[in-house]
């Protein structure tokens, strides 16, 4: 009986159909490229194209009509606004302010709440609803709901403190009152944001190093700083992250609540409300453009930092 001989099999890396075209050839080689493409290509068109022309506008004086001739300034425009002590650097320091506030209570509470939330008990799920529903309504609904709250006039916030006794409080209408109050609405919003990242955070870690805490004696407060808190350090950077970078952009509850300008004496005028204004109030594109790249490059930075942050969280 003749011996039954095994197919030869083509050398690892070559062709197993030498008469493929060409271009099928390429396209086998360079197939993750092929892949990518249509997400790089729509990157391209809705993020690289609005920001490089934003770029452009800033480094003109477009005024007026997006349509009308404009001329090359160069850096004029940035000049103009970072010597602007009267807006643009006020400005900068509300959106520091509204940021770092907000930002601080809505962790706080928000690590407070995850941790009460993280052992399971009666009636757990009808409290993680309600704890959710501000997530619910846009922002926009939700600053006309507290601008008819806090209304100097009619609203339910000055009944109730006339209740215990205490007199009416301006509240938005007031100018060193507007700014912390929209703060407490974005906190009121935005903190069950970052109950469910820390919750997550929270359920995804092991019981055993709090046992073993446990065991050794230590106490709640002892388990939550030097076992729970370094353990969920990670969770906490991205909190801070997701939610620094969408409080630094707030635009809609300001704009629902306070209008055009901020108020009338721009006093919950941030970046983002300023940019705007200059934009759709006053027609100056150039300057308009000049105060969202700078803004960006300030996003940018906050970004870079809070992820640095990060690997030296997860190291």
């Amino acid at each position: 009986m003749p011996a039954v001989t095994a197919p030869e099999r083509a050398p690892r890396g070559a062709s197993v159909m030498p008469d493929t075209p060409g271009w099928a050839r390429w396209a086998n080689d360079h197939r993750k490229w092929l892949f990518a493409a249509p997400a790089m290509a729509f990157v391209a068109v809705l993020i690289i194209f609005p920001l490089a022309w934003t770029v452009y506008l800033s480094l003109t004086d477009s005024a007026g009509s997006v349509r009308a001739e404009s001329e090359f300034i160069g850096f004029r425009n940035y000049v103009d606004v970072l010597s602007d002590t009267d807006r643009f650097w006020p400005a900068v320091a509300r959106t520091g302010a509204f940021t770092g506030v907000a930002l601080f209570f809505e962790v706080v509470l928000g690590m407070a709440i995850a941790l009460l939330l993280w052992r399971p008990f009666r009636g757990e799920k009808w409290v993680r609803v309600a704890i959710l529903l501000p997530l619910v309504a846009t922002p926009v609904a939700v600053g006309m709901m507290w601008r008819l709250i806090f209304d100097p006039n009619i609203g339910l916030a000055n009944q109730a403190l006339g209740w215990i006794g205490i007199g009416p409080q301006p509240w938005l209408a007031g100018q060193h009152t507007a700014l912390p109050t929209t703060i407490f609405i974005d906190i009121w919003q935005w903190t069950p944001m970052v109950v469910l990242i820390l919750l997550a955070g929270l359920t995804s870690l092991s019981d055993e190093p709090q046992e073993a805490a446990m065991i050794d004696g230590a106490s709640a407060w002892q388990r939550f700083r030097h076992v729970t808190l370094p353990l969920l350090m990670p969770t906490v950077i991205v909190a801070i992250l997701l939610r620094g970078i969408d409080a630094l952009k707030t635009f809609d509850i300001l704009y629902a609540t306070k209008g055009r300008g901020g108020g009338s004496f721009h006093e919950v005028e941030t970046l983002n409300v300023y940019a705007y204004g200059l934009s759709f109030d006053y027609n100056e594109y150039g300057l308009s453009s000049t105060v969202l790249i700078l803004f960006f490059l300030i996003i940018i930075g906050s970004m870079w930092a809070l992820t640095a942050r990060r690997k030296g969280a997860d190291r």
